[in-house]
């Protein structure tokens, strides 16, 4: 990993993931400040809840910088599945096998905590990102017209049978 460095929270990383969501998503998919808040509230809740036995959390670091992100929520892990949230990388780690590295550790930590299941929520048209998915496994299980990102877009949800 060079100068990168695989850790769990650090200062500013909810600000920093809100912004590489809220910059990402504006520039591709014109989403605003609605989206951006969103990330911030529900990432900030969900660390302010975080318990270590039910959740992960993983930041790609350079020079104690976040340039990637992913988290396993687990608190309904057992009845609806561990949900994976708050996946990005930041351009300089795109192509690079970093997007690879964090959702397998993610997905090895499911594993390990004996959860069923894993989902997420995404939209059509993040062609990339589907690939990766469907290259691990998951696989659609259900799409339908939504607006929880702020605007209208297919909304679309994949699951991973552990």
């Amino acid at each position: 990993m060079q100068d990168f460095e695989l850790k769990g929270y650090i200062p500013g990383a909810i600000g920093r993931i809100a912004e590489m969501h809220a910059i990402y998503y504006h520039r591709h998919w014109r989403f605003g400040k609605y989206f951006e808040a969103k990330v911030a509230t529900e990432l900030s809740q969900f660390l302010n809840r975080f318990e270590e036995k039910q959740d992960g959390f993983w930041t790609v670091c350079r020079e104690k910088r976040v340039e990637g992100s992913i988290a396993i929520d687990g608190i309904q892990a057992s009845d609806q599945g561990a949900h994976l949230r708050w996946f990005i990388t930041s351009s300089i780690l795109r192509g690079r096998g970093f997007g690879n590295q964090l959702i397998e550790t993610a997905i090895q930590f499911c594993k390990n905590r004996g959860y069923p299941s894993v989902y997420l929520w995404t939209f059509e048209g993040l062609a990339a990102a589907r690939h990766l998915y469907e290259k691990i496994g998951f696989q659609l299980d259900e799409e339908h017209d939504g607006t929880q990102w702020g605007t209208t877009v297919t909304e679309q949800k994949f699951v991973l049978e552990l």
